[in-house]
């Protein structure tokens, strides 16, 4: 039991750490899964982190299954699956119509198929080590594309000037993190664990010196996407702005902003209004603005 052997003390040490924090990442969407549940609402949020990170967790989970002496891993994966099922779950009782299929084709596409092919691969094609070799490849391929996705973060702090996309403590934690269990992985001898961890900490590192640079800063407008999201009953939402931002890490970790800018409503809208109910509109009345910020 190379994980948790007495031998390997220090191994120990650091995997039971990064247990604690990745398990501390997990919680992090819980705020906004209360606002959805108290709300009856997903408002806009994004189901794809969620998936992405049940799909890591049950790539890193079959890795560790196979290695046999890897139960940190297990154990820390095992909750990650638990959490984000439930994550998926509230999100589909929430979701109006066109969310939900989309969330069920993404389901099927990646924790069924793709993890079913792989699976079937390595069982068919490979045997003993060298299905550990296979596999371990597939999981470092797997987490340095989910590293990649900050790219998009760091461009869009560069480009407004600003950090709000980019909480510090996040970027804080996902670079303990990867530092955890790139010893845990250098301590155990298993490069697939640690190799990807060097990117995380890079990145991670990277986004705590953009946080330093520009957190007091004279922020520009940020780049804006026009989209005709649906609301619930899937009626089209007129006038709204919606902006996306997919920040993956280590346990699939996300950020998605969603800001909803106020819009006047049309003088024919007001006038109408007025005369149905009897009641004077103020011309000056906007519909309230709300931003909602998730990290996972």
């Amino acid at each position: 039991m190379g994980g948790l052997s007495v031998q390997h003390p220090w191994a120990f040490t650091f995997g039971l750490l990064g247990n604690v924090i990745s398990f501390m990442t997990y919680l992090a969407p819980l705020p906004t899964f209360y606002r959805i549940y108290k709300n009856k609402s997903t408002q806009g949020f994004q189901s794809v982190p969620y998936v992405v990170a049940l799909f890591s967790a049950m790539l890193w989970i079959y890795y560790a299954l196979l290695k046999s002496d890897e139960y940190l891993l297990i154990t820390i994966n095992s909750a990650g699956c638990v959490i984000e099922t439930i994550y998926i779950v509230l999100y589909l009782a929430y979701a109006h119509k066109q969310a939900r299929i989309f969330t069920a084709k993404i389901l099927l596409l990646l924790n069924v198929g793709v993890f079913g092919l792989i699976l079937l691969l390595t069982l068919l094609l490979t045997a003993g080590e060298r299905r550990i070799v296979m596999l371990g490849w597939v999981c470092v391929g797997f987490s340095v594309s989910v590293f990649v996705a900050p790219l998009s973060v760091i461009r869009l702090v560069v480009r407004t000037r600003s950090v709000e996309f980019m909480p510090f403590s996040l970027s804080l934690s996902l670079t303990a993190s990867a530092v955890v269990w790139f010893l845990y992985g250098l301590l155990i001898k298993d490069k697939y664990v640690a190799l990807p961890n060097i990117l995380g900490f890079a990145f991670g590192v990277i986004q705590m010196g953009l946080y330093a640079l520009y957190r007091n800063a004279t922020p520009r407008p940020a780049p804006k996407e026009v989209d005709a999201p649906v609301s619930d009953d899937g009626a089209v939402k007129p006038s709204e702005h919606v902006v996306n931002i997919a920040k993956l890490g280590p346990a699939a970790t996300a950020i998605e902003l969603n800001t909803h800018y106020p819009v006047d409503p049309p003088p024919s809208m007001k006038e109408g209004g007025a005369k149905e109910n009897g009641v004077a509109c103020a011309s000056g009345e906007k519909l309230d603005k709300a931003t909602h910020v998730e990290q996972v």
